[in-house]
């Protein structure tokens, strides 16, 4: 994997150790394995790397001179979460740079993509498969979780199953969206019919109001669960999503980015705030 020889790992190995003045690694039979001193300074060593990589990047974006702009659609429940570093770090270094944001569900968002009033579209998805003339790319997976406001009888419970939420008031995407039916199928798995009493949203801010103000339930990414849940707004329920739209992903049109040069350097931030995300410890 290293593209060198065994023996010359070996050797820096012993001339790290040297160095270090302790082991950094324990030998069991064939195997390796780091010693809490290694482990430690493998975290180190990853920061050390990481940054390096952001000093190229912020010369490549200060070399680069991009100016222009990047429209971009995003699903709610993704916004909050990928955008803000994102964008903070994209007008870092292109500061005339125009960004503008679009919220929506990706059935609604995705002929904005192809008529060319989106250039770039970032969705959760669910059932992938590909589609002519667009590049796909996978950015991150975290899960949904099933939540709900405090007063709620719900969140006084330690154990739950499906059949004890349906009949609960669910604040949902719109019927005609792609997680929409994922929920759907998602109660249909559980051999439920899915909730009739249903209120359409994609925002934020009013559902979790709504959830505050009535015993609704709802569904957010982990991360923005756990956010909540700190401030005391929302509970988590224990109930198991089977990991539906957890994979989010990002949409381009073909040979788009040889002459988008904003869009470009854009994926390239989107790239760099995704390697954050990914350190987040979900499940």
């Amino acid at each position: 994997m290293l593209n060198v020889s065994q023996p010359a790992v070996s050797k820096q190995i012993a001339e790290l150790e040297r160095i270090v003045g302790v082991p950094v690694i324990t030998r069991d039979r064939n195997r390796l394995y780091l010693t809490d001193i290694g482990a430690r300074l493998a975290e180190h060593a990853k920061k050390v790397l990481n940054q390096l990589d952001r000093a190229a990047f912020d010369v490549d974006a200060m070399a680069s001179g991009v100016s222009g702009s990047v429209s971009l659609g995003v699903v709610s429940s993704v916004a909050p979460i990928l955008l803000p570093s994102t964008i903070a770090l994209f007008k870092k270094n292109t500061p005339y740079a125009a960004v503008s944001v679009t919220q929506g569900h990706f059935v609604g968002l995705y002929p904005e993509l192809e008529s060319g009033a989106l250039d770039l579209l970032i969705a959760r998805i669910w059932q992938p498969q590909e589609m002519p003339g667009i590049v796909q790319k996978k950015l991150y997976s975290e899960p949904l979780v099933v939540v709900v406001g405090r007063k709620n009888p719900l969140a006084r419970r330690n154990e739950l199953a499906w059949s004890d939420v349906v009949k609960f008031p669910w604040i949902l995407p719109p019927a005609n969206s792609v997680a929409r039916r994922a929920v759907d199928s998602l109660f249909a798995e559980n051999s439920l019919t899915p909730p009739c009493n249903t209120i359409a949203s994609l925002s934020l801010t009013l559902n979790l109001e709504m959830m505050n103000v009535m015993p609704a339930v709802g569904l957010l990414p982990q991360s923005l669960a756990q956010v909540y849940a700190s401030r005391g707004e929302i509970v988590s329920l224990p109930l198991d999503t089977h990991g539906f739209l957890s994979e989010t992903r990002c949409f381009w049109r073909e040979r788009q980015t040889t002459t988008n040069s904003a869009l470009s350097f854009f994926l390239k931030c989107l790239e760099q705030a995704t390697e954050e995300i990914k350190t987040i410890p979900f499940g």
